[in-house]
């Protein structure tokens, strides 16, 4: 009767353990991350995958990632965003001026000859959003903001030495604001995804685009077009393209909280500044697949680079009275924007 009594009570003590036994198995879950960008890029395995494996090792892989790039899980690059809005995938990471007109406080960041370098200018593009814009991005969790490095011209026949050069030549712009920057230079500006570069040149829909020297290889830009037009430093960049990493709120909200707070750990301005760092520092190696190409590459000097600040500031001008007319202070986000940029210039 004892030793039955000890078995029950002991059968119990299991079944009452059992739950509480299950409680300290450790969760773990696996997020889809999307992007458009190739697998082969330099973004792809020196920012996507680095960062994926850097959260996957800090929470001894208890996040564990399923990486789609290419639009490998459907969709267009225009989707991407509204895919982790919705819970599709858990996260993206895009460009938000593929929607034109959806984020409109983020575009001073590409307006003409704003940037100086991605790491500071990445850096304070996040400042500039927590501090100046907190409610652009609500319907995601952002985990990054960040732009790459100086953008420039890459032509199939034609060398750009002045804006004069680009009269008449169909220009590929990432952005709206950047589309609105060649049409002001005298380009005829076509606006369309990164993807679409190859055939669009191949084909001859367009004369050349601008896009920086990382991002070259990876759409083959360099077998595409033969002459390439960068800005001297010295005279400042003539645009760069904003990003945002992002991830949907309800999986971010039901993560555990340590593995939320390793998510946290992995966002905001350093993360933003080292991905806009690992970007421009794929701008050599793409430089010299062009050089090896054989491509001409023309370097327009800060004096030149004048003319095509004068003509491209009609678009600082325009976004200025497009913010006063949806309510926000136009000018005071220009000068915040310009502000956050020469401090964190500053420290790069």
């Amino acid at each position: 009767m004892i030793q039955r009594r000890t078995l029950l009570q002991s059968g119990a003590a299991v079944a009452l353990g059992a739950p509480a036994l299950t409680g300290f198995a450790q969760q773990s879950v696996t997020l889809k991350f999307h992007t458009f960008m190739a697998p082969q890029s330099n973004v792809y395995i020196n920012m996507h995958k680095a960062w994926m494996d850097k959260v996957e090792k800090e929470s001894g892989g208890r996040i564990k990632f399923e990486g789609y790039p290419a639009m490998q899980l459907g969709g267009t690059p225009v989707q991407l965003f509204d895919q982790a809005r919705d819970g599709v995938v858990d996260i993206v990471w895009t460009l938000p001026g593929n929607t034109p007109g959806r984020f409109p406080r983020t575009e001073v960041f590409e307006l003409p000859f704003m940037m100086n370098n991605a790491e500071a200018t990445s850096k304070a593009f996040w400042e500039y959003i927590t501090t100046m814009a907190p409610d652009e991005y609500k319907e995601i969790q952002p985990i990054a903001l960040q732009v790459h490095g100086p953008g420039m011209f890459h032509m199939r026949s034609k060398q750009i030495k002045t804006a004069e050069d680009l009269r008449g030549s169909k220009v590929r712009g990432p952005t709206r604001q950047i589309t609105k920057m060649l049409g002001y230079l005298g380009a005829i500006p076509v606006g369309m995804p990164l993807p679409q570069i190859p055939d669009a040149l191949s084909k001859g829909v367009i004369d050349g685009c601008v896009i920086p020297w990382e991002v070259v290889p990876s759409v083959k830009v360099h077998e595409l077009t033969k002459f390439h037009s960068e800005f001297d430093p010295a005279g400042g960049a003539l645009y760069t393209t904003t990003f945002v990493m992002g991830m949907n709120r309800n999986k971010y909200a039901s993560l555990p909280p340590d593995l939320k707070a390793i998510i946290d750990k992995n966002s905001g301005m350093e993360t933003s500044g080292w991905l806009g760092k690992v970007q421009q520092a794929g701008d050599a190696p793409g430089r010299e697949a062009a050089v090896k190409q054989g491509n001409t590459i023309y370097t327009i000097p800060s004096a030149e680079a004048q003319e095509f600040k004068r003509k491209a500031r009609l678009v600082e001008v325009e976004w200025v009275q497009d913010m006063d007319k949806r309510g926000f202070d136009g000018k005071k986000l220009l000068e915040s924007a310009k502000a956050l940029i020469a401090k964190h210039g500053k420290k790069a």
